[in-house]
């Protein structure tokens, strides 16, 4: 096992590289100059322009640049500083990872507890009622965007009925984030219904199952421990990108409620063209993606006892 990890943890060094390099000239090489538009349409004479370029390094190639930053991360966790604000971008991932932490949290505590419990629903009951109000429920759900979900949530429990607060404030208490977490892990919900449903009914007809049934275990033994383990698999695949996947698409959802985190931080970055912060936060999410990856291998040995890892 400790081969295998420190193999992948070295995987993750080219991986981490590449992935850092391809969003550094996306974000660097697009048309606009973020230097320029400080000074929005009054403009400036083109001395100051080329000082502020200089004192910034974007006047350096893409690729010195690109050092440079990398050497920031690795030798001193620095990921520069924002061009606009001049506040450094550690203090920028400071304020907004902590909020967009507890709203994806909670939304991935709902995906998993109520995903679950609709696919075992559906899973054991395949072909019955119960089964065909979760498929219907869940291709709802899929149907539905994620904007005009929030839209629908924010119109009815905030404006309609004053259940909820039309916007999160800077503070955002866990109360204010059940709206938002909800809206933005109704999707994933319904994947996870879904995929539990699908392989709950594929393990209740495999062999071993049978075998266990015929054997006399009782039958929360026979489903919680032989059928579901085997059946979690793919979802806990599925789970172990979501995260990342979570943190990085709350852009509407932030948008919507007026949170403060990752979504509307990244949004900014883009309109504002403050690249320095809009590489840092996509640099946080790839090793989100890349720790939950290497998670998500090891949970499959926990698992199914028969996997084993060289």
């Amino acid at each position: 096992m400790g081969r295998y990890v420190a193999r992948r943890l070295l995987q993750m060094i080219p991986v981490f590289i590449g992935t850092t390099l391809l969003i550094f000239l996306m974000v660097y090489m697009l048309p606009g100059d973020p230097v320029r538009g400080l000074f929005g349409d009054k403009g400036a004479d083109p001395a100051t322009l080329a000082a502020m370029r200089h004192q910034l390094g974007l006047d350096q190639p893409i690729l010195v640049q690109y050092w440079d930053y990398m050497k920031g991360i690795v030798l001193h966790f620095d990921f520069g500083t924002q061009i606009a604000s001049g506040r450094p971008v550690t203090d920028v991932l400071g304020d907004a990872f902590p909020v967009t932490l507890r709203l994806a949290g909670m939304a991935f505590v709902i995906e998993v507890v109520l995903g679950l419990a609709l696919g075992m629903a559906a899973g054991l009951r395949a072909g019955r009622l119960t089964d065909n109000i979760v498929l219907v429920l869940t291709l709802l759900i899929i149907s539905i965007p994620v904007f005009v979900l929030g839209f629908i949530v924010k119109s009815v429990f905030a404006f309609e009925l004053g259940w909820i607060a039309p916007n999160v404030s800077n503070e955002a208490p866990w109360s204010e984030l059940i709206a938002p977490a909800i809206v933005l892990g109704s999707l994933s919900l319904a994947y996870v219904a879904r995929l539990t449903r699908t392989t709950m009914v594929e393990n209740l007809r495999a062999d071993y199952l049978r075998t266990a049934v015929a054997k006399g275990l009782p039958k929360r033994r026979i489903v919680g421990v032989h059928l579901m383990r085997n059946s979690l698999i793919p979802v806990v695949t599925f789970l172990g990108t979501e995260i990342g996947a979570m943190m990085g698409g709350a852009v509407v959802t932030e948008g919507l409620f007026n949170v403060k985190g990752i979504g509307g931080t990244i949004f900014e970055s883009i309109v504002r063209r403050e690249g320095t912060t809009l590489v840092g936060l996509v640099t946080i999410l790839v090793l989100i993606y890349l720790f939950m990856s290497l998670l998500v291998d090891l949970l499959y040995a926990v698992l199914d006892p028969r996997i084993r890892y060289a």
